[in-house]
């Protein structure tokens, strides 16, 4: 998949102090990019956009990510985070390229904690919502599932918006490229595997 636009490229992902681990900082690159692209396709002026009453718009979602990941790292794993106070941008309107540069700073500034920490650290349980005792890397993971559930959000608000919606894990209605593969098939499916 080749992507326009690539906020943080594998060279400027850490190198993990036990092997076992990198690739959770390979992946929360990889997940912020794609985020990343996803942000990139809002147009400004759908940043207040909502399809049905009772939803958040897109700049609320934008906040929330923002806001929410800090709280994640911070409260249940425990990372050293900036205040709370400091992560928006400034403004009451900020544009979507605000929202961008301020998400990818917190992500690049995670990157080091992420690769540097060691396996006993990752095992380490955690307190999490109402009252649960979580690892590290469980909390990681549902950071990085959370993440995709509000950037689908987006592109779901994008696509009811009639706005154009870009390819994340492959093809989307709108881009496709020379090589596409997605699995629309049982032939698809099937492949590998090879029985035992």
């Amino acid at each position: 998949m080749h992507y326009d636009f690539i906020a943080i490229p594998d060279d400027e992902i850490p190198t993990a102090a036990d092997p076992l681990f990198q690739h959770l900082a390979t992946i929360y690159a990889s997940e912020t990019n794609k985020t990343v692209g996803v942000w990139r396709a809002v147009p400004d002026d759908l940043l207040e956009f909502k399809p049905q009453e009772k939803t958040n718009t897109i700049r609320a979602i934008l906040t929330h990510q923002i806001l929410s990941e800090r709280r994640f790292f911070a409260e249940f794993a425990g990372f050293v985070e900036p205040p709370a106070d400091s992560l928006l941008p400034p403004g009451d309107a900020p544009k979507v390229a605000d929202y961008i540069a301020r998400h990818v700073e917190h992500a690049k500034a995670r990157l080091p904690q992420i690769a540097g920490a060691s396996a006993q650290w990752w095992m380490e349980e955690r307190p999490f919502f109402e009252g649960l005792k979580r690892q590290r890397i469980w909390i990681f993971w549902r950071r990085v599932l959370h993440t995709c559930h509000h950037r689908t959000q987006v592109q779901t608000w994008l696509r009811l918006a009639g706005a154009r919606v870009p390819a994340i894990y492959g093809p989307s209605g709108d881009v496709r490229q020379a090589g596409d593969d997605p699995t629309y098939t049982t032939e698809a499916a099937g492949r590998g595997g090879g029985g035992g």
